[in-house]
């Protein structure tokens, strides 16, 4: 099993919004860094645990904990030309992007916030923090 940071704005999509949903499950699509694709595709696996961790607010930081329910599969919106995330050339047997359905686990009861983070030590600091990509758009092995 794998710990993953996947980010997301909350003003977009957080933690809320993925347990509202009916069963509590999401598709974690829209991530177009190719450096996440690479992780979706070859790493992440059914099982790994995530930390959702929401930028793009006031209070930057890990709100809590979510499952990896699936292996990968390819993202529809890239053959939809309708969708902003379209993509010309991308074959369906060969697709560009793929994406992973998360469950929800856990909110915490107070966000543990970047600047917190950052106070620690270097032996308790999240990676995301000693890797300097906090405000970067995907999922990040620890």
């Amino acid at each position: 099993m794998q710990y993953w940071l996947f980010k997301t704005d909350p003003d977009t999509f957080c933690i809320d919004n993925l347990y509202s949903t009916l069963v509590q499950t999401g598709d974690w699509n829209s991530i177009r860094i190719f450096q996440a694709r690479y992780f979706s595709r070859d790493d992440v696996k059914l099982g790994d645990q995530v930390v959702i961790y929401h930028s793009s607010c006031r209070d930057l930081g890990i709100v809590g904990l979510a499952d990896v329910t699936n292996k990968e599969y390819p993202a529809q919106t890239q053959f939809d030309p309708v969708f902003k995330y379209y993509v010309l050339k991308s074959p369906i047997d060969d697709p560009r992007w793929v994406i992973v359905d998360v469950q929800f686990k856990q909110r915490f009861k107070q966000t543990l916030v970047l600047k917190v983070i950052k106070q620690m030590t270097n032996d308790q600091q999240v990676e995301l923090v000693k890797k300097n990509i906090a405000y970067l758009s995907y999922p990040y092995k620890r």
